[in-house]
Parts: C-alpha cells; sequence; structure tokens
C-alpha cells in the first residue's frame, strides 16, 4: 500500500510540474502577444508609427536575457519553484501597468521591464518540467510544453475577437495581470525537482562547470536565435498583415490566428512525439523545410480559405520544430547547470533575433508586406535548419548520468553524437 501510495504522489509531482510550466509559459505569451493583436491601436493612440510600436516588441525580447540570466542563476542556487513564482508575479504585474502607460515612452519603458519577467519564465519552467519527468516522456511533454506559447497566442486572439471591438486595447493589458494566480498553485502544488537537490554545488564548482561548457553554450545561442527568428518572423507582424495589406476586419484577423495556432498546437505535440523515434534534430529539420515550403499558401493567395489553411499549416511546422525544443535544449545542458544555461542560451537567442519583427516592418514600409515576410523567412528557414542539421543531438540521456557536465561538444569522437541528419 505505501508502495503505490508513493507511486501516485510521484505522479501527481509530474503531472503539477508539467501543468506549472506548461501554464506559466502559456500565461506569458499571452501577455507578450495582446500587443502584437493591438499594435494598430496603440500606435494611434501614441500617435506613432506602426515601427515605433515594433519596435516595443523588439524591447521585450531585447531584455529577456537579462531575466534568463538572474531567474536562472536563482533557480540553480535556491530551486526552481520560488524564481517561477517571482517571475509571474513581475510580468503579470508589468503587464498590467502597461495598460495604464499615459505616454510612449512610459510604454517603452514598461515592455522593457516585461521582458525581463518574460525572459526568466522559459528557463525554469522547462527545467522543472524535464527533470520531473521519466525520458520516455520527454518528446510529447517537451511539444505540450512547448506549445502552451501556441496557447498563450490563441488566447491572446481570442481577448482580442471579444474585448478590443468593445474596450480598446487597455483593458486587455489588465486581463494580463490573472496570470499572477499562478504563483498560488505552484506554492501549493509543486514540489522541488529532485535532480536540482542531487546537483547543487558551491559557486566555485558551478563557475567552472559554466566556463566547460562555453563552445556548447555559443552554439546553443546561434540555435535559438535561427528557431527564434522563424518564430518571430512568421507571428508578430502577421496580424498587422492581415489587416493591413488585405484588409481584414478585427473579427477576421482572430480567427485566422486562432486557426493558426491550433495548428501551432497540433504541430508541436506531433513532432515532438516523433521525434522520440527519427530523433531530434531530423525532425527539426524537417519541419523548417516543410515551413519554408509552404510561404506561397501563407501570404501569396489572397483568398480567405487558402489564407487560414496556409497560416494553420505554417504554424503547424514552424511550432512543430519548436516543440522538440525544450527536450532537446535540457538534453544538452549539464544537470548542475540546466536551471540558468538552457534558459540563458535560449534569450541571448531571443536577443540576436528581436529585430526580425522591427526588419519586416521596415521592409514592409519600402515594399509590401508579401515581399518583405516572403523573402525574410525564406531565408530564416534556410539558416535554422542548416544550424540544427550540422548541431549535436543526445535524445533520452538520463539526466542523473550527466553529473560530470561533459558535452557532446567535448567528448571523444567515439562518444559524440553525429553531427549529420
Amino acid at each position: 500500500m505505501a508502495s503505490n501510495s508513493a507511486v501516485a504522489q510521484e505522479r501527481a509531482n509530474q503531472r503539477n510540474a508539467v501543468i506549472a510550466a506548461f501554464l506559466g509559459w502559456m500565461l506569458d505569451a499571452f501577455d507578450f502577444f495582446i500587443l502584437v493583436m493591438v499594435m494598430s491601436a496603440v500606435a494611434r493612440d501614441f500617435h506613432r508609427t506602426i515601427p515605433a510600436i515594433a519596435l516595443t516588441l523588439t524591447a521585450s525580447l531585447a531584455t529577456r536575457p537579462l531575466g534568463a540570466l538572474i531567474f536562472g542563476l536563482m533557480a540553480d542556487r535556491y530551486g526552481r519553484r520560488l524564481p517561477l513564482m517571482l517571475d509571474i508575479v513581475l510580468y503579470s504585474l508589468v503587464e498590467v501597468l502597461s495598460g495604464l502607460a499615459p505616454t510612449y515612452t512610459v510604454f517603452l519603458i514598461l515592455r522593457l521591464i516585461y521582458g525581463i519577467g518574460m525572459g526568466g519564465e522559459w528557463g525554469v519552467g522547462a527545467s522543472l518540467a524535464m527533470e520531473s519527468i521519466p525520458p520516455k516522456w520527454r518528446g510529447i511533454v517537451s511539444g505540450l510544453l512547448q506549445e502552451g506559447y501556441a496557447a498563450g497566442y490563441l488566447l491572446a486572439a481570442v481577448v482580442y475577437y471579444f474585448v478590443f471591438p468593445h474596450w480598446g486595447w487597455r483593458p486587455m493589458f489588465f486581463i494580463g495581470g490573472l496570470p499572477a494566480l499562478l504563483s498560488l498553485f505552484i506554492r501549493a502544488k509543486v514540489k522541488e525537482s529532485r535532480v536540482w537537490h542531487a546537483s547543487r554545488m558551491p559557486w566555485a564548482t558551478y563557475r567552472r562547470a559554466l566556463a566547460k561548457n562555453w563552445r556548447l553554450f555559443i552554439y546553443l545561442v546561434v540555435l535559438m536565435a535561427g528557431m527564434n527568428s522563424m518564430s518571430h518572423g512568421t507571428q508578430d507582424l502577421y496580424p498587422t498583415f492581415l489587416s493591413h495589406h488585405y484588409h481584414f476586419s478585427v473579427q477576421t484577423t482572430a480567427t485566422i490566428t486562432v486557426i493558426s495556432m491550433i495548428g501551432a498546437i497540433c504541430g508541436g505535440l506531433f513532432f515532438g512525439r516523433i521525434s522520440d523515434t527519427l530523433g531530434r534534430r531530423r525532425a527539426m529539420v524537417t519541419a523548417a523545410a516543410l515551413g519554408a515550403c509552404l510561404i506561397p499558401f501563407w501570404i501569396l493567395i489572397p483568398k480567405i480559405g487558402i489564407i487560414t489553411v496556409g497560416a494553420f499549416l505554417m504554424q503547424f511546422m514552424v511550432q512543430g520544430a519548436w516543440g522538440i525544443i525544450p527536450a532537446h535544449l535540457n538534453e544538452l545542458s549539464p544537470n548542475e547547470i540546466r536551471g540558468f544555461f538552457p534558459g540563458f542560451a535560449y534569450q541571448m537567442g531571443v536577443l540576436c533575433a528581436s529585430g526580425v519583427a522591427y526588419v519586416e516592418s521596415i521592409l514592409a514600409e519600402h515594399f509590401t508586406y508579401k515581399q518583405a515576410l516572403g523573402f525574410t523567412m525564406l531565408f530564416l528557414f534556410a539558416f535554422a535548419a542548416t544550424v540544427i542539421a550540422l548541431g549535436p543531438e543526445k535524445k533520452a540521456v538520463p539526466f542523473t548520468d550527466q553529473a560530470g557536465g561533459g558535452t557532446d561538444l567535448e567528448r571523444s569522437p567515439s562518444n559524440r553524437v553525429s553531427a549529420g541528419v
């Protein structure tokens, strides 16, 4: 009986860790994509151009590494739960304040601070979830966890559909304060990761582990620059493209966005699952290549039905590749620095890719939205696929076997996973 009780408790711990990480990332993305949905309205109220508001998106993306640094180091030192709670409260509070911003300058400063909160959540939440589940579940849970991001975008589109036509953009940011309540669930239900308890070390040893893995860190930053360029390049300016280029209504733009995010969730779960058999890199490269092939259906054919299907399939592929990232990055990261290492690499990649939406908006002012989005994304898909294909992989590696902190980039050729696809 005691054994059955222990098993049930362990399963509850695993479930609660995954729920907390999923909801934290979903609500984080919801808060970010609220601005994506209302860029035109914010620009009108502050008497600014669309590129000026796109710059506030870049500001949030640019400060995400600072959040990953602060909360990641806290997670390795003090455990995953406390930093995760503090992070969620921070980004929720700043979201509410953004809805109260009286001027563009204040709004821009608040979006810079918001980026710190957004940057801290992914690394801490992903390490908590990945460390809490068996290796055989990593692919599907990775897809589920990452698609919290797509679910957040979907939720933002739903709120845009129902709230914006009646009350405008500011109340949407007030709703963005609700994620703070998630911290109560984490405090009450989520247990600390056993891997973290087993991997704690003095700061001197911790610094040596970071120094030992610098080459892997640089690779992960380049990888995440490609992945974030692919994601933000297909998402951040897309609602503006639909409303400005094709003059779709609020309801039509919101509906297409919702459908595209349903595709994203399906893609993340599908590719996350098949990555357990096909391999992490091979599944990701396949998704990126298919995404490039879908560009004509995504933007070029001026029929609502085809655009909708194209948006669904595009995000199926983009977030299909992304659905593998939580498992892939955590498998490559050493135990003792997992709270900090993958999250900081992720957010440094975000920093490198933070100007994508801004660049696309500038190009759209000089050419057309079709040309700006089409040519930019063709290049970025090719770049991301190449970086993925040339990198290492440690699919389903037991986290408890990584105590030494070694990486595939540092082991002898006989122990490394082939870099080929």
